[in-house]
């Protein structure tokens, strides 16, 4: 049995409206995650990048540029869009089993395109030195009670 990684994305509204779904692996198909169904669209994900102070964590989505994909990218620029990228295990032969790996949820901040492609740059809701932490006070209440030891890791 074949393994490879894919990524299925979500599209949605600051309101939580999903806008679209998409998968870069399984060629003119559509797969189902989760009750969505991703349809075929060409895309890369670059993946997390962090420096070492770890305050620059942000993301890439880059798709072909044509007049489709500027118009809807333009949109999610300007809106502010919600990006869900879900690195996926799937299986070559059967587009209806994948397993979830990572999940990456970041907004879209930037845009930009060339004569080949259009990027957009994936921005997390808590880069507190890029950008604004939202206005929010973590209490104890939202949280939980404050960890009494240093091991403490983020998922």
């Amino acid at each position: 049995m074949d393994l490879a990684l894919g990524n299925y994305l979500d599209f949605s509204t600051p309101s939580g409206g999903k806008v679209y779904h998409f998968q870069n692996f399984y060629i003119n198909k559509t797969a189902t995650y989760s009750g969505n169904v991703y349809s075929f669209l060409p895309f890369g994900f670059s993946g997390v990048t962090v420096n070492r102070a770890g305050d620059n964590v942000e993301a890439t989505l880059v798709f072909p540029n044509n007049d489709i994909s500027r118009a809807w990218g333009l949109n999610a620029v300007q809106d502010l869009w919600i990006a869900t990228v879900l690195v996926m295990i799937l299986d070559p032969d059967n587009a209806n089993n994948p397993s979830l790996m990572h999940r990456y949820v970041g907004q879209v901040s930037n845009g930009n395109w060339d004569e080949t492609s259009l990027q957009l740059r994936l921005d997390t809701v808590l880069d507190a030195v890029g950008t604004d932490v939202p206005m929010r006070r973590l209490t104890q209440q939202l949280v939980g009670a404050i960890p009494v030891s240093n091991n403490v890791r983020l998922r």
